[in-house]
């Protein structure tokens, strides 16, 4: 029987690793942990992120595409924002840059990381991996718009000294963001759902893809362990994360990693998800998952933020510097370029991981 067909026993992995993992988060959190209870918390952060993979399956089964792919980014990435104003409350005006590190480096693992490992995979199965570029090629437009209204633009503000927006200004990015993320899931989901489905190319599918899809009532369970591991892996992110920073600070490495680490973790069940989406030939399912959570990452986020800066003190700021912005500039170019044509080969995959080394690098080595 297919995996997501089945029922799930309460001594089903999938079940227990999530209800662990949140166990571990409520008897971690706000405590000075040593490394024995680190490591144990680490452990659950992983087992919650393989279970998150595996009910995001479970639900985008019986809802189908694209619809399966946007549940999962957007409940990662309202919890990743839950995140980030947490961290920020307690981080002070070391704290001012977090959501900017946070956001941009979830842009660069998503438009680089997840889309080069899903063509890579996707190429070394079918030696070129098909997509719809209508639908691909839509959703990087509103990436880089977002990106670049929302982190490049405040670098070139004069209403407010340093890489910061005004009110005014901070406010228009709210709503600008939220008014573009809502546009992208209605076209995405209502009028033009068709170039958001994964190609048909005729080769050997997936023994699920002919499963009976998973009843109403095993839906809505997958639904809830799902937020259930999302939590876990966010809430025992966050309890890992005075050791995260502890280590940073003790590397010598800047602040800025925090931002990086966070967003990897963050984003773990994602990629999982778009890599087993990839070896399964479903590319245009992958690109859905990582453009869609680019777009949610800043479309969400950013007025999040805005309601948050009006109680938490100290400067936000939004502004990216010169090497990021020559960074984000190259990701949306070699995105345009690999996805016009609907195909790509082994070629755009590595180029998509180079430019996440070399971001990866640069956030380490300035």
């Amino acid at each position: 029987m297919s995996t997501a067909a089945r029922r799930f026993p309460v001594t089903d992995w999938t079940v227990v690793v999530p209800v662990v993992a949140l166990v571990a988060l409520v008897l971690s959190w706000g405590r000075d942990l040593p490394a024995p209870a680190v490591a144990l918390v680490a452990l659950c952060l992983g087992g919650a992120v393989l279970a998150a993979v595996h009910h995001a399956e479970v639900v985008a089964h019986r809802v189908g595409e694209p619809f399966g792919s946007l549940v999962l980014a957007v409940a990662v990435t309202v919890i990743e924002v839950a995140l980030i104003v947490t961290l920020m409350a307690d981080g002070g005006d070391k704290a001012a840059s977090l959501a900017r590190d946070t956001v941009f480096a979830a842009v660069m693992i998503t438009c680089n990381g997840i889309v080069g490992l899903s063509l890579l995979v996707g190429a070394l199965r079918n030696r070129v991996a098909v997509f719809n570029a209508e639908g691909s090629g839509a959703a990087l437009a509103t990436v880089a718009t977002l990106a670049t209204l929302s982190l490049v633009l405040p670098t070139f503000t004069t209403s407010k000294p340093g890489p910061e927006f005004s009110t005014a200004q901070l406010a228009f990015a709210a709503v600008a963001s939220l008014a573009l993320y809502g546009l992208f899931v209605t076209v995405q989901t209502v009028r033009h759902r068709d170039y958001f489905l994964p190609v048909d190319t005729g080769r050997s599918a997936d023994e699920d893809d002919h499963a009976a899809p998973p009843t109403s009532r095993a839906a809505l369970v997958s639904l809830g362990l799902l937020l259930v591991a999302l939590v876990a892996v966010v809430g025992d992110g966050k309890a890992i994360s005075p050791a995260i920073e502890a280590g940073v600070a003790s590397a010598g490495l800047p602040n800025a990693v925090v931002g990086v680490i966070i967003a990897l973790l963050v984003l773990a069940p994602e990629t999982l998800a778009a890599v087993r989406a990839a070896r399964r030939d479903r590319v245009q399912t992958s690109l859905n998952l990582a453009y869609g959570s680019a777009i949610a990452s800043i479309g969400l986020t950013i007025p999040a933020i805005v309601l948050a800066s009006l109680w938490l003190s100290g400067p936000l700021l939004l502004g990216l510097g010169p090497v990021h912005m020559v960074l984000l500039a190259l990701t949306v170019v070699v995105g345009a370029l690999t996805i016009a044509p609907g195909r790509a080969t082994l070629l755009q995959g590595g180029v998509h991981l180079v430019v996440l080394a070399a971001y990866l690098l640069l956030a380490v080595s300035p």
